[in-house]
């Protein structure tokens, strides 16, 4: 499988974002998106997931379901942790599995990102970490080829980043696409690096 980024052009509002851009990414490898603020890294990842529409160039993806768009073999983890506060964290995770086509168990996927003690706590007291968590055990929860994750790291502690970490390079192995925005690490050694340049 390999995704594949040809002279892509992004505008928001009346202005170019960014232009031009390229890039190549295989299963099992990953791409460290950098760049000032205002360069287009989340752009560029919500293009991928087709949730902003590509001015110019062209996207595919080779080896992946051709009858679906690329957006529905992604996962996008963004800003926002969306979630219902007044339902449980197991049933927000459930919401979210049935959401994406999946059947898979719920408790498995909490487990991975530490939370499934908190399974029957209404989402609302959840701390801004635990939110998160509770984000990326969607990734763990539903499979789907490329991940496309923004500032993953946010709000995460120490052992949590290392958990992510682990989950990422286990995606990885298992060849998995990963295409991550970050201001510094986020536990992607051998992740490649494509940086944005400000507009």
């Amino acid at each position: 499988m390999e995704l594949r980024a040809e002279e892509l052009t992004c505008s928001r509002g009346g202005r170019e974002v960014f232009r031009a851009v390229s890039f190549k990414v295989s299963a099992g490898e990953a791409i460290l998106v950098t760049g000032r603020n205002g360069a287009g890294k989340s752009s560029l990842l919500r293009m991928i997931a087709g949730l902003v529409r590509i001015a110019g160039g062209r996207l595919t993806l080779d080896g992946g379901a051709p009858e679906m768009p690329i957006g529905e073999q992604a996962h996008y983890l963004g800003h926002q942790d969306a979630m219902k506060p007044s339902l449980t964290v197991g049933e927000n995770l459930g919401f979210w599995t049935k959401f994406l086509g999946a059947r898979s168990a719920v408790e498995p996927a909490l487990e991975a990102v530490d939370l499934a003690p908190l399974a029957g706590l209404p989402a609302a007291y959840l701390s801004a970490g635990q939110r998160r968590r509770l984000s990326i055990a969607r990734l763990v929860a539903v499979s789907r080829p490329i991940w496309l994750l923004d500032e993953p790291t946010s709000a995460l502690d120490v052992p949590s980043q290392k958990r992510l970490s682990e989950l990422m390079r286990s995606h990885l192995d298992g060849g998995g696409i990963i295409v991550a925005a970050a201001h510094g690490a986020i536990g992607l050694e051998r992740a490649r690096e494509l940086k944005l340049g400000s507009a």
